[in-house]
């Protein structure tokens, strides 16, 4: 049972104001660290205790369950840091920092290669762990390597290969990896471009998304990842599950593979909502929609797919 705790970590803090869909209940123990050594001690001090660890980023594709998370969750959000290398045309940003910033300043100094990832509201580190990507983008095009953390300690150079990347995927979603914390990341970009043309592409892709997707409502971006040959919204616009509410969630009226917090929706509401769109989505089309979004904490067992 733990007695001590680190003046670092919090405890029965509610992870709702940590994510975008505004939905989840209790940490058992938070922690924010601000820097490395702050990482350390918490780590130290988890493995001490015997804490189960969960990591969070900027919380943006997390539905965490209304009976919250046990043990220690890790938020690295605070973990900032940039470091541009004008030689060889790479930055290297530490775990917490905003994707969107990132993009912008890129933008702002006329490097291409981030163009497509300025509607993602994520975090660098959460970027290498989903292999996150848009218009045509994804992680994978551009990462050098990854500095990443093991539950031992041990600081580890991941390549692209090592990473395994695939749609949306990468090795650091396996069981072999899943307490694996990204730190930083080195991406490759293309220094020298001209920064208005840069800018230009940069702002259209974000004018795009903001048409195209419910970011007036809390939301955890893409629920389903697409299945091979099609588009998991299309799928779902075609079964006419465009609005179909449970409680205060809801399927988007703009976007089928948006889920969204009309107001005062709770976590259960948003995955009975998953769950019956998958099990609709099975029986139109045989197709079972796997889930995009990262669910935490304990939850009731989901449909089984056919």
């Amino acid at each position: 049972m733990t007695t001590t705790i680190l003046p670092s970590v919090k405890t029965q803090i509610s992870l709702a104001q940590f994510t975008s869909l505004k939905v989840g209940g209790n940490a058992q123990f938070l922690a924010q660290p601000r820097s490395i050594c702050d990482l350390d001690q918490i780590l130290a001090w988890a493995k001490t205790e015997n804490l189960p660890i969960t990591h969070m980023g900027a919380g943006s594709n997390l539905l965490i369950s209304d009976r919250g998370v046990a043990g220690l969750v890790i938020c690295t959000r605070y973990l900032r840091g940039l470091e541009f290398d004008t030689t060889q045309g790479t930055v290297t940003a530490m775990a917490g920092e905003p994707v969107v910033k990132l993009a912008n300043q890129l933008a702002d100094r006329g490097w291409s290669g981030l163009e497509w990832a300025i509607g993602i509201p994520g975090t660098i580190g959460g970027m290498v762990y989903m292999n996150a990507g848009a218009q045509g983008g994804c992680c994978a095009d551009r990462l050098v390597t990854a500095t990443v953390l093991t539950p031992q300690g041990q600081i580890l150079e991941l390549t692209p290969q090592d990473l395994a990347f695939s749609y949306r995927h990468s090795v650091l979603q396996t069981e072999n990896y899943a307490h694996h914390l990204v730190v930083s990341a080195q991406l490759q970009l293309l220094p020298d471009q001209d920064p208005a043309l840069v800018r230009a592409t940069t702002t259209a892709n974000y004018q795009h998304r903001h048409r195209t997707q419910p970011y007036h409502l809390p939301n955890c971006g893409s629920v389903f990842r697409n299945p091979p040959e099609t588009a998991a919204a299309q799928l779902i616009d075609r079964a006419g599950l465009k609005g179909f509410t449970i409680g205060q969630a809801q399927v988007s009226t703009l976007h089928a593979n948006f889920i969204v917090n009309l107001g005062g929706a709770v976590a259960t509401d948003i995955y009975r909502v998953l769950c019956h769109v998958q099990t609709v989505i099975a029986d139109k089309y045989g197709i079972w929609l796997q889930p995009e979004v990262k669910m935490l904490g304990d939850w009731e067992l989901p449909p089984k797919s056919p």
